[in-house]
Order: structure tokens, then C-alpha cells, then sequence
């Protein structure tokens, strides 16, 4: 069973194939793929068993966004589906000083979901779609951990500007911290096997602050978080999108049990060093080659990934970075083609 086959990767016991997940906005591959025109969690289910998907990467951050309650800055959206359906201008931040950075707390602008409430909530949800995707594994998860939440707050400019202040921000980022604690306290009151959590903490060409601030604020406040999640019992994957690869051993470190990345971040050495220890999910297959490549140079990069995954009790191939809509339909199928040829594991 393809929820089994998920499940065992991520215990790092190795199935009859390499697992399989996908993050696919492609609309016209998943009308081909299903006979199906409308955007429905039927079709959804669909798609998910006709491609073999093991697992379902899933984050939410509760049922009263920040927005709703006190300030974010929405930075607006570039072009990148098709028709620009997706284009949004942005809106002004209503944090116009570094002073109003630093003296930011998310704990007092935005306040917490009761317990009472967050909990319910994030079962049902997460008993719903154990209904509607049997099937494939769904894990629990928070979007706006630590960097990602000072992202969605100040927008990039002023979040740069602030972290330049490093003991202040600091304090900063200690209140949204705590938000992501509270949430990860009611995650780990459910049935959810496994917690993505997510935090774009680093750029497409690695850190956008030293280092050492990362080791000294970042992945100390991870490692808080992870511990709650292992208390009760659930497995902890950690994405990040852009090149993390100076700090694979930290995340480690911090006690991450699943590492999650694009092809940005380098496998081979993840897979030395941790392909035993660890469940992997990604591969050396860029949603560029998919968009602009052809056959054999797919087959390359899967060919590449397959020789390294086999290695692995605990790894679940994925375009790492996305199919997105400008994917050819004939690139997408013939991509899937070949992983089938190559997945089995003997």
C-alpha cells in the first residue's frame, strides 16, 4: 500500500520501491492525468494514486491567520502561473522604521488561538484528510516557524535591516518562537504521525545572516521546538527552500528526523552522511530541467538520484523545487515514466 510504503520510509525501513511525494500546481497535468476539469479534493485524490504519492507535505498555521489579528506586510506576488493568475501588488509595510522592528513583539500583536479551540481544529483537520487521502501519509506542520514568520511580519527589507541589530532581534524573534511553540503544542496533541515544520531560513546562495548568529538564535529555538514534537511521540521533517547546505549538520544536530530540500541543496553529501540515519526527501531532478529539458536530460538527474536513494532505507524522491504550471505535460509524464523504471529497489 502506497501509505504503508510512506510510513516505512519515513521509519527508515525500506519498502518494495523508493516512496514518492510531489508538490504540483500544475492544473492542466492533473486535468490530464485524472479525465477531471475542476480543482476538487476528489480530483486531488485522484492524481495522488494515479502518481504513486506516498506522502503529502501539509503545513497550517490555525484557524486565525496573523493578518486577521494585527499587522503583516504582504509583499505582493510575482507572475508565475500561467495567465499571471497569481500576480499580486504590494502594499505598503506598516513597519516604516527599524525601531519599529525591534520593539515588535508577536506574542502581544496577535495573541494565541486558545488550546481549547487550536486543538479540535488541527485533529479534524487532520481526520478529514486522513479520509479523503487513505493512501498517502499527511503530516501535521507550521509554515511560519521562526525565519518565515519574521518574512510574512516585515517583508524582507525591514526583516535585513532589523537582523543587522543582532541582540534585539533576537528578542524579536524569540516572540514569534513562542507563537510557533504554542502551535506545536497543540500538533503534538493529535494523531499526526509526522510535523513538517517549515522556515525559509536561508536564500538560493545559502545564509542571509552569519552563521553564527543562525547557531546561536535559529537552530537553538528549532531544537526547543523538535523537543516538544519527540515528546509526544511524532517524527520531525524540517524544509527549507534555497542551498542549506552548510547547515545539514545542524538541523540534524537540532534533532530533525527527515531532511527536506530543492536541488539546491547538495544530496550527495547528505547522503553519506545521514542516508542510514535519516529520512530524505528530494532528489537531484530541477524543476528546470522538467520545464526546458529534454527526456534524457530528466533521465540523467533521476538516474543521478536513484544510484544515491537506493542507499537509503528512508528516502522519498521528489522534484524538490516544484512542478509548476509551465511544465510541459509531456516532460511531467515522461518524468514519471522513468522514475518507475528505476524506483524498485531490487
Amino acid at each position: 500500500m502506497s501509505y504503508q510504503i510512506g510510513l516505512d520510509a519515513i521509519n527508515l525501513q525500506a519498502g518494495p520501491r523508493i516512496a514518492h511525494t510531489e508538490y504540483c500546481s500544475n492544473e492542466r497535468l492533473k486535468q490530464h492525468v485524472t479525465g477531471m476539469a475542476e480543482d476538487t479534493r476528489e480530483r486531488e485524490r485522484a492524481f495522488y494514486d494515479a502518481w504513486d504519492i506516498d506522502f503529502i507535505w501539509h503545513t497550517d498555521d490555525g484557524p486565525e491567520p496573523w493578518e486577521s489579528r494585527g499587522r503583516t506586510t504582504d509583499m505582493g506576488h510575482s507572475e508565475f502561473l500561467e495567465g499571471g493568475t497569481d500576480w499580486r501588488d504590494a502594499s505598503p509595510s506598516p513597519f516604516v522604521s527599524v525601531d519599529d522592528v525591534l520593539t515588535f513583539d508577536a506574542v502581544a500583536e496577535y495573541g494565541y488561538t486558545p488550546m481549547e479551540r487550536l486543538v479540535p481544529y488541527y485533529e479534524g483537520l487532520y481526520q478529514a484528510a486522513r479520509r479523503d487521502f487513505p493512501e498517502q501519509v499527511f503530516t501535521g506542520g507550521y509554515y511560519r516557524t521562526l525565519v518565515s514568520g519574521a518574512i510574512a511580519i516585515f517583508g524582507w527589507d525591514m526583516l535585513l535591516q532589523g537582523a543587522a541589530h543582532k541582540s534585539r532581534f533576537a528578542r524579536v524573534l524569540d516572540s514569534i518562537f513562542l507563537q510557533a511553540a504554542h502551535h506545536c503544542r497543540a500538533w503534538a496533541q493529535t494523531s499526526i504521525e509526522v510535523f513538517m515544520c517549515h522556515d525559509d531560513m536561508v536564500w538560493s546562495q545559502g545564509a542571509f545572516m552569519h552563521p553564527d548568529y543562525y547557531r546561536a538564535e535559529v537552530f537553538p529555538r528549532y531544537q526547543a521546538l523538535w523537543r516538544i514534537l519527540h515528546d509526544a511521540g511524532k517524527k520531525v521533517a524540517f524544509t527549507s527552500d534555497g542551498d542549506w547546505s552548510e547547515f545539514v549538520d545542524d538541523i540534524v544536530a537540532a534533532g530533525a528526523d527527515c531532511l527536506c530540500f530543492e536541488p539546491m541543496t547538495l544530496l550527495d553529501p547528505i547522503v553519506s552522511a545521514y542516508g542510514r540515519t535519516h529520512c530524505l526527501i528530494g532528489s537531484k531532478v530541477d524543476a528546470r530541467t522538467l520545464t526546458f529539458g529534454s527526456p534524457g536530460d530528466i533521465k540523467a538527474e533521476i538516474e543521478a538520484t536513484i544510484s544515491l536513494a537506493r542507499k537509503c532505507p528512508g528516502f522519498i524522491f521528489a522534484v524538490g523545487n516544484h512542478i509548476p504550471s509551465n511544465v510541459p505535460i509531456a516532460n511531467a509524464l515522461s518524468y514519471m515514466d522513468l522514475l518507475r523504471e528505476r524506483w524498485a529497489r531490487n
